[in-house]
């Protein structure tokens, strides 16, 4: 173990379909320290460890604000990673959705950006955003460690989040709805899969919106989800998925009407 990471950083990129051994005991640990991936069939726990022996060979893992990034912390992030791709195709074309960056930088903690917008009337407004993870559109993604070591339990999951925005993102910008298949739910071309998909989503991003914006005006019971799911389509997409993904039963209780929707893109091959 203690040379792989080194090994790994030499020979970075390799060809089409090469992958990197992963020790077995990195392996076991890593699933050890997530519940949801010792939920995993032992079918699963091996397809994973494929797809993260090929995603470590694409990506360059960068610690930033002098945090050095170990063997084990990696291999966490990319098992974490990975899980969507699951069941959504042969690794190397599950893979491909991850096809637009090869960085990822891992932060010690959250990070304040500057933001900067400008309104209808012309006014630019500056501000200060605390960030635990961000995903660039054609660009790297961004990781806070402390909220990544913090998905052992609930249903919180910044990997996955940033990971199923890259997802969103393949269509162009993120909205919530991913490129879907051919045929997707018996549509019979791709305006009929996202008019579909949306037609699902919306109405339950609508009835989450107002349940969040109770809890936060009118102090009633909190979300079980991220209230951050709140802000948008797209941030209701991804923090949905954290939960699809780790919490899967309370899911399926909590959104229904989602639940079917997800396996219908995410466990094409299930």
């Amino acid at each position: 173990m203690a040379g792989f990471w080194n090994w790994l950083a030499r020979k970075r990129v390799a060809l089409p379909g090469a992958q990197r051994a992963i020790p077995a005991a990195a392996w076991d640990a890593t699933l050890a320290r997530y519940p949801f991936l010792q939920a995993l069939t032992p079918y699963e726990r091996a397809r994973l460890q494929v797809l993260c022996g090929l995603f470590l060979a694409r990506k360059e893992f960068t610690g930033a604000g002098g945090l050095a990034v170990s063997d084990a912390m990696a291999l966490d992030i990319a098992a974490q990673a990975c899980l969507p791709l699951l069941h959504i195709g042969p690794p190397e074309q599950a893979l491909a959705w991850y096809g637009d960056f090869v960085g990822i930088v891992v932060h010690p903690g959250e990070v304040v950006a500057q933001r900067e917008v400008v309104d209808d009337a012309g006014v630019v407004h500056r501000y200060d955003e605390v960030l635990s993870g961000e995903a660039m559109e054609r660009g790297p993604v961004m990781l806070s460690w402390q909220d990544v070591a913090a998905a052992q339990a609930g249903a919180y999951n910044v990997v996955i989040h940033e990971f199923t925005h890259k997802i969103d993102m393949r269509g162009g910008v993120a909205d919530g709805c991913p490129p879907l298949p051919t045929g997707f739910l018996g549509t019979a071309h791709a305006r009929a899969a996202r008019q579909a998909w949306m037609a699902v989503l919306e109405p339950a991003y609508a009835r989450f919106r107002e349940q969040a914006i109770i809890a936060e005006r009118f102090s009633g019971p909190a979300t079980w989800l991220d209230p951050y799911g709140a802000e948008s389509p797209a941030e209701f997409f991804a923090v949905a998925c954290e939960a699809y993904f780790v919490a899967r039963a309370r899911f399926t209780e909590e959104f229904p009407t989602l639940a079917p929707l997800f396996d219908a893109f995410f466990r094409r091959e299930a």
